[in-house]
């Protein structure tokens, strides 16, 4: 038997975010361009294609970053993406804020990026969204999810399916559900790699 309508707190009806027509048009070409000209380019060789045509929708990229073809990025021009940082395979970027991956940083494959959520103390249950930041020399592990408003410092290792709702500390390898810091990053032989 349904409930009354009169008995119900939320109404999804009223929950319709306005976007401007630019934004709407934008993703649209995006996600065609995303679909026959990024996803399908072979894994390597199709790299610098792929940053030129993210460059081409706003993405800031440094030189010597790697982004897979199957990567799915909602909004490139909100995606910054610093010096030889990598984006594995099947992970998702999704940027309704801004999302920065620093300098020489990892977000491994299946990985969810995730700057939206809704607020759930309102009647219409609005989406709001959050920046994302993940600081230099990051490895953020296979399968895991990073929540709005989340920054990671530099050189935190994120433990693989890790579930990140709140800050990680720099150097600091951090896992779990809900992800928490479990121990101090050492770079084995960082001072020989360096001579």
């Amino acid at each position: 038997m349904p409930v009354p309508m009169a008995e119900l707190q939320i109404d999804l009806r009223q929950s319709n975010t306005r976007w401007p027509l630019r934004t709407k048009l934008l993703r649209g070409l995006w996600n065609c361009v995303w679909m026959l000209l990024f996803r399908p380019t072979p894994k390597a060789i199709g790299n610098p294609w792929r940053l030129w045509l993210l460059r081409r929708f706003g993405a800031s990229i440094e030189d010597r970053a790697l982004v897979m073809g199957s990567c799915k990025i909602l909004q490139p021009w909100k995606l910054k993406i610093g010096y030889g940082a990598a984006i594995g395979r099947e992970s998702e970027i999704y940027n309704f804020a801004e999302v920065s991956i620093g300098r020489m940083s990892v977000v491994s494959q299946y990985s969810f990026l995730c700057t939206g959520t809704h607020d759930h103390t309102h009647p219409h249950f609005p989406l709001i969204w959050k920046p994302i930041h993940i600081g230099s020399e990051c490895w953020i592990a296979a399968g895991s999810f990073v929540a709005p408003g989340v920054r990671i410092g530099d050189g935190a290792v994120i433990g693989a399916r890790s579930v990140v709702t709140h800050d990680m500390p720099e150097w600091t390898i951090c896992a779990g559900n809900p992800c928490r810091p479990i121990k101090p990053r050492t770079i084995a032989g960082a001072a020989d790699a360096a001579r």
